[in-house]
């Protein structure tokens, strides 16, 4: 896709969806400080609302969200003169991702790609802190400031388990976990090689143990059921809920190695005959691939952040599957929902 087509499609994905805390419109350019104050608001939102980046779009009618186009603003020099005296005022320094230009019949339209803030760090704009609500430009309040210095950047999973040992994992999974391992790398483990390492050499070589120390990761993929307690009180549980005509769920927690794959046979997986344009014979597949069903699961486990103490949710609908779960990912305003 080319690039003005790219920016035509954003366009109208982002009017359908209008403005709030990452999106805002203005009919014109505006001068520098409010560019500034747009800039802190909303990259201090993205940074809370968990999104890659933000929007400040000019050459839109704020009422109508019509296009208008902005006056005239076409030459590299403008982009960069603009970027400088806005990265000028920005604490911490920062510059934009882009500023790009949408040419349509009614006009030139301007987009200011605006980052997040770095986790723990809030962005001002003359010394001063700018925030949302909705969407309208307000100092950011000490909540929201708060919220965002108080960001922990550290990896959950990696985390020692005191206490733990060996005897809290499941032997199945230990053994899968090894079979797997053989499969991926066959071109540089040999098989008799794998398996005669030791379990505390073999789970510091896939990094889920420290030093032979067993990590949330370790119990969290190869644990036995009963060990779970050793996360409290964090909620590590998947859930497969089947809606429609008929209603069931039912919760599965770790090892994931092997629960993953208990989740997927709740899925009532039918087989599909569909008949191909340039075929005479029907041809059956399956209603969801394994392949893919289990790799957007296992992101899922992957993703989520688990010390929100939520679930991961596959929620089965007539016509398709819903996962959800509480992680960041790129587009989403709160917590990650994909559909297969």
């Amino acid at each position: 896709m080319k690039h003005q087509e790219y920016l035509g499609k954003l366009l109208s994905d982002l009017l359908q969806g209008g403005e709030n805390e990452v999106i805002e419109f203005k009919r014109d350019i505006c001068n520098n400080k409010e560019i500034g104050k747009y800039f802190s608001a909303i990259a201090n939102e993205a940074n809370l609302h968990e999104v890659e980046k933000g929007w400040l779009i000019c050459g839109i009618d704020n009422d109508t969200h019509d296009i208008i186009g902005v006056k005239d603003f076409s030459t590299i020099g403008q982009f960069e003169n603009l970027k400088k005296s806005i990265s000028d005022g920005i604490e911490p320094s920062m510059t934009f991702l882009n500023i790009h230009a949408l040419n349509t019949e009614k006009g030139k339209v301007i987009f200011f790609e605006i980052p997040q803030a770095p986790k723990g760090i809030p962005i001002a704009w003359g010394g001063h802190y700018y925030g949302r609500v909705g969407d309208s430009l307000v100092a950011l309040t000490l909540d929201k400031l708060d919220r965002i210095r108080h960001q922990v950047t550290f990896d959950w999973t990696a985390q020692i388990v005191e206490g733990a040992t060996l005897e809290h994992l499941d032997p199945t999974a230990l053994e899968v976990a090894r079979i797997v391992f053989v499969g991926k790398y066959a071109n540089r483990f040999k098989a008799d090689e794998v398996m005669g390492w030791s379990e505390t050499a073999f789970l510091d070589r896939i990094k889920i143990t420290i030093d032979g120390k067993i990590t949330r990761a370790a119990i969290l993929l190869l644990g036995k059921r009963e060990s779970v307690h050793l996360l409290s009180p964090s909620l590590v549980q998947m859930t497969w809920k089947l809606e429609g005509a008929e209603r069931a769920y039912q919760h599965f927690g770790p090892p994931f190695l092997l629960t993953t794959t208990e989740l997927y046979q709740k899925i009532r997986n039918v087989q599909i005959r569909i008949f191909p344009e340039d075929q005479l014979l029907g041809i059956e597949l399956a209603k969801y691939d394994q392949k893919i069903v289990l790799e957007a699961l296992h992101n899922c486990i992957a993703h989520q952040d688990y010390s929100r103490n939520a679930r991961v949710i596959v929620t089965e609908l007539p016509d398709r599957l819903l996962f959800e779960n509480e992680g960041i990912f790129f587009g989403s305003m709160k917590k990650r929902v994909g559909n297969l």
